[in-house]
């Protein structure tokens, strides 16, 4: 009788293959996102006040080498990871400013919310990143992302866009050729490069491709910096800048509108005294800063009055003003020796939450200032440029200035100098103010203009039409600046071309997504 047949005892290989497999890929994707949350952090660290631009390109390298060929879903996770990383640091003078009243869900709140943006940018850029030529859509897909963000919700929030970390860097010459999309595109295309050199390490023939990706940006801006111009062919303007400093006190400033005036009245005077001394030279105009007056209809004001009567030159001057229908807004008013209150500038882009309040009985829980405004502020619809004197002078507030209208608008009507009145005396000593001079650097290379950021309790600086800082106060301090700066009436390209660049960038970024997907499905079909 034959023996029946011995079987092979099963072998536990496969298992343990499987389980190798998923101990990799868990290990994997560990490192992934310690990867994406560390280049985050890195783009926060490479933001102003400190002056390492450099580190924007190579932690957007890294984001954009985790997306690359991964699916949308992916993206999106990887890119909320790496703005929350980003965002939640950069904005922490959120918390010096609420944090004592309401804890810290305000700002967790916008810092994730802001995230969701960069998380549909990390989607889109996973799409494209197949695409030949894939960091050129990547970065298109980026700036769409800050677009987006920039328009919604509530009038948007495009504080941290990549633009604004290259105030000092080799890339901020290409504002005055394509304006801050054109910066933001620069960065996001050397990471794009950068990433795919890497992918593309061991191939040596096809490097041409991101390599040219990594050095076009780069050059481009040093070839424009001999364009970024500085001369004065509109004449030279004397100016003042009051910095007369507010009480430290976060939300306690809602309560103290007759401090914050009397200091700077007193500042005005100070200067009144100082020229009439002989001890500094009279000035073409004065700028003082955001919230120093309050109107109503009629706008008069005599202490402001008597101060450029003495002087026997123009005030810039902001103050919140009460018109006759009865509603609120923050304005710049150029106040004249001789005749008062004249020209005035509304401010356009207002702050959610603050000086307007969406869904009141929801936001006073996160918002002191719901009960300080009954009604919200009216924004204004047109470009701020005030005839002061002789010189036409371009004028944006605080917020406005994170906005790429406001002074593309002043600058493309004649303005020949810029000036931001701001009040940040909310957010203690905190980076808020830098990462606004920030931006008030790149407007000036953008449209060739010196910028006057005149400040409650500091950064007020004086910023040449090349970005460069010639004078800046310390943060909570009285002091008065006085500067000769250029006036300027050429339009650089950016000026010229307005939104053109920005809506060139969405463009590309809607093609390639459109043709990320009728790419697979017309290979499927075919």
């Amino acid at each position: 009788m034959a023996s029946p047949t011995t079987r092979p005892k099963r072998t536990a290989r496969p298992d343990r293959d499987r389980t190798a497999r998923r101990s990799t890929g868990a290990l994997h994707w560990l490192l992934r996102v310690l990867a994406t949350v560390a280049a985050g952090f890195a783009l926060y660290a490479g933001a102003p006040p400190r002056e390492l631009w450099w580190l924007a390109p190579l932690a957007f390298a890294v984001f954009a080498g985790v997306v690359r060929g991964r699916r949308a879903r992916a993206g999106f996770g990887y890119g909320l990871l790496f703005g929350f990383a980003f965002l939640l640091p950069l904005l922490g003078w959120l918390q010096d400013f609420l944090g004592a009243d309401f804890g810290p869900w305000p700002w967790v709140g916008v810092a994730g919310v802001e995230a969701l943006f960069l998380g549909l940018a990390g989607a889109g850029m996973a799409r494209v990143s197949r695409l030949p030529g894939g960091p050129v859509w990547m970065a298109a897909v980026l700036v769409t992302s800050e677009v987006l963000r920039s328009i919604v919700p509530f009038g948007g929030f495009p504080w941290g866009r990549l633009a604004f970390t290259q105030d000092t860097g080799l890339l901020l010459p290409l504002a005055a050729l394509g304006g801050s999309a054109l910066v933001s595109f620069a960065v996001a295309l050397i990471g794009g490069g950068l990433a795919e050199l890497v992918h593309r390490r061991h191939e040596r023939r096809r490097w041409v491709a991101p390599l040219a990706a990594v050095l076009v940006p780069i050059l481009g801006g040093v070839v424009m910096l001999p364009f970024i111009g500085t001369d004065a062919n509109a004449g030279t303007a004397r100016v003042a800048l009051i910095q007369g400093n507010a009480p430290n006190v976060g939300l306690g400033l809602l309560y103290e509108d007759d401090v914050l005036r009397a200091n700077h009245i007193k500042g005005a005077q100070q200067l009144v005294a100082d020229v009439q001394a002989g001890r500094v030279p009279q000035p073409d105009f004065v700028v003082l800063p955001e919230q120093v007056g309050s109107w109503g209809p009629s706008r008069t004001d005599p202490n402001l009055s008597a101060i450029a009567e003495q002087l026997g030159v123009p005030l810039v001057v902001g103050g919140l003003g009460t018109d006759a229908d009865g509603k609120p807004r923050n304005q710049i008013v150029q106040w004249d020796p001789a005749t008062g209150a004249g020209d005035r500038y509304v401010k356009q882009h207002l702050v959610p939450f603050a000086e307007t309040i969406p869904m009141r009985s929801v936001a006073r829980l996160v918002s002191p200032f719901v009960d300080r405004f009954p009604r919200d502020m009216v924004p204004g619809d047109q470009p701020g440029v005030l005839k002061v004197g002789d010189i036409k002078v371009g004028v944006g507030i605080c917020y406005d200035v994170a906005y790429d209208d406001v002074f593309t608008g002043a600058a493309q009507q004649g303005a020949t100098v810029l000036a931001l009145p701001t009040n940040n005396a909310w957010y203690g000593h905190s980076e808020m103010s830098y990462q606004q001079l920030a931006m008030a650097r790149l407007r000036a290379v953008e449209h060739g203009r010196a910028v006057l950021v005149a400040s409650t309790s500091g950064v007020s600086a004086v910023v040449q039409p090349d970005g460069t800082v010639s004078q800046q106060t310390q943060q909570f301090t009285a002091q008065n600046l006085i500067a000769e700066v250029p006036l300027r009436s050429t339009q650089t390209a950016a000026t010229t071309l307005g939104s053109a660049p920005t809506w060139a960038a969405v463009v590309l970024a809607v093609g390639s997504l459109l043709f990320s997907w009728w790419r697979p499905r017309r290979s499927a079909e075919g």
